[in-house]
């Protein structure tokens, strides 16, 4: 049996999908805390294919030269603001590097139930879930 959710979630930058307005390609950003410490960077986005809008954005953190570092999950529904060179998050630096370990070959259900338990959100396949104020991409 196939997994839906892995089959559904992907890579924006294995795609050929771009942004409707290339303001919202947050790649390449800043992370910042709810105290506007450094996280990371926006290394990709996790895309619904089917409906064609972001669920996670991937952030790389730590390392040197871009090698060592480490990479998390966040559910959009954590971010609260997006400008021109930052996406600014509801959570404490420490509590978004303590996320359950990311492993790309294993985005399931299990996983992914993880990741939102941590960050103490309903999961996007829930009944009642509300999408956030976040682009779509057409």
């Amino acid at each position: 049996m196939s997994n839906p959710v892995k089959s559904t979630l992907v890579r924006l930058g294995a795609t050929t999908l771009i942004p409707a307005e290339p303001s919202q390609d947050i790649r390449g950003r800043k992370v910042v805390d709810a105290q506007g410490d450094d996280i990371g960077d926006v290394s990709d986005l996790f895309i619904d294919e089917a409906h064609k809008i972001v669920r996670f954005i991937e952030i790389a953190n730590g390392g040197f030269l871009g090698f060592g570092k480490t990479r998390v999950l966040v559910p959009v529904d954590a971010i609260t603001r997006v400008d021109k060179w930052t996406v600014h998050i509801d959570r404490h630096r420490d509590h978004v590097v303590a996320a359950p370990p990311f492993n790309p070959e294993l985005i399931d259900i299990p996983y992914l139930d993880q990741v939102y338990e941590h960050y103490g959100m309903t999961p996007f396949w829930s009944a009642g879930y509300v999408y956030p104020l976040f682009p779509y991409y057409p």
